[in-house]
């Protein structure tokens, strides 16, 4: 990767974490007059800084077309709203977040989260870039202003006189390729003894977990909480506390204020989660360059599993079109001839074709119609909650298949 640098420190970037081949952008569905026209494809190859740390993608598509017209809307997953309401049960309580307070969401969807300050009488202000997501936000009566975060955009809403006591970003800090601009616009945003809460997927489950699928294009990086830390700092912010949550298979939510905000003390967390990095060698380069050989033992085992599956006669199908399913489909090369079909509850993907692979996206009633054999979850982080609506497949002697960290029948 000549000429590549680190999007953190800009050192040279020379080390491979995992080369999952080529692949379309994992969100990008195909409509059915689009199927026979050609389909770009980028490389899916991810590096690891020797200084910093920092996994990461090379950009090869700008976030502007990435996330223009998109697919994903929060609120299809009853698990995930469940898991923002509580979080803003909690932050109201023990922070005193009130209706005197500035709640400020970026990425903040179709007001999945917002929705529950707002029943509190909280005001509430939502940053989306997708203008088809955000419809549905602010038909909810949520504000929500169309565009990209930036450190300009965030001047321009400190000019509207908006600034957050408390600012939220959740599952878009990976979105970003331009991490500098991006903390920069948090840091202006800010009021003086306001937080930021921050939810990402944790590096060190990536690895722990084989969760290789959560590698796709729309994710430029990859953090732990070592290398999110300094990144933080470079930008005198500092965080004073982070959590362990189940949500994505594993994430950290971090806390972060203003360095000189000497109103929060830093909690023992932050010392015993790097210290459970240290201890896992994230500071150490071997552990980065040996992911590589899991992922490929893996690959051969979930494909040894649909050949001998086709070979009995049995049938398997989908649930479900995330992202990371898309790339685990397009890595081990299962197509049509293995998953006729995939479902999902959302009607923006019923009807569409998943990139790369072209397997259609049909509506979950078609289980009860076809009764395969093995329903395999593709969005495995919400296993349970699928497994539930999807009960009925016993009635036939169906069974569930999970792929993440390993093969599992249930």
């Amino acid at each position: 990767m000549p000429n590549k640098t680190c999007r953190f420190c800009h050192a040279d970037l020379t080390h491979t974490f995992i080369d999952l081949g080529v692949s379309p952008l994992a969100n990008s569905f195909i409509k059915e007059k689009e199927l026979n026209k050609m389909e770009p494809f980028y490389p899916l190859h991810t590096y690891v800084c020797h200084h910093c740390f920092l996994v990461q993608l090379e950009e090869f598509e700008a976030p502007e077309h990435i996330f223009k017209d998109y697919v994903y809307f929060s609120s299809f997953s009853d698990s995930w709203l469940a898991h923002a309401k509580t979080y803003v049960e909690t932050v109201v309580q023990r922070f005193d977040i009130n209706t005197h307070s500035k709640v400020i969401e970026i990425a903040s969807n179709d007001g999945y989260l917002l929705q529950y300050f707002k029943e509190k009488k909280i005001p509430v202000l939502g940053v989306e870039p997708a203008a088809n997501v955000a419809i549905k936000a602010m038909q909810k009566g949520i504000p929500t202003k169309v565009d990209f975060f930036s450190e300009s955009f965030a001047r321009e809403l400190v000019v509207e006189g908006h600034k957050g006591d408390l600012i939220i970003a959740n599952n878009v800090l990976a979105h970003v390729p331009d991490l500098h601009d991006f903390i920069e616009g948090f840091k202006r945003l800010l009021t003086s003894q306001g937080m930021i809460t921050i939810e990402f997927p944790h590096l060190l489950n990536l690895i722990c977990q084989n969760q290789f699928d959560t590698i796709y294009h729309e994710h430029f990086s990859y953090f732990s909480l070592l290398t999110v830390q300094e990144i933080f700092k470079a930008h005198e912010l500092e965080l004073f506390d982070v959590e362990e949550i189940p949500t994505h298979g594993g994430s950290l939510r971090i806390y972060v204020k203003h360095k000189e905000d000497q109103s929060k003390s830093i909690h023992s967390n932050v010392r015993k989660m790097i210290e459970k990095e240290r201890y896992y060698a994230l500071q150490c380069l071997e552990t980065y360059e040996q992911f590589a050989d899991k992922v490929t033992r893996t690959k051969f085992k979930i494909l040894d599993f649909f050949i001998q599956t086709k070979k009995a006669g049995k049938t398997i199908v989908g649930y479900g079109a995330p992202a990371k399913g898309n790339t685990l489909l397009n890595y081990c090369g299962i197509g049509r001839e293995f998953l006729p079909y995939t479902v999902d509850r959302s009607p923006f993907k019923q009807g569409l074709y998943l990139p790369g692979t072209h397997i259609p996206v049909k509506s979950p009633d078609i289980i009860r119609e076809t009764k395969p054999d093995y329903v395999f979850i593709l969005p495995w982080n919400v296993k349970e909650e699928i497994m539930e609506h999807l009960s009925f497949i016993r009635e036939w002697g169906g069974k569930f298949l999970v792929t993440s960290p390993g093969i599992e029948v249930v």
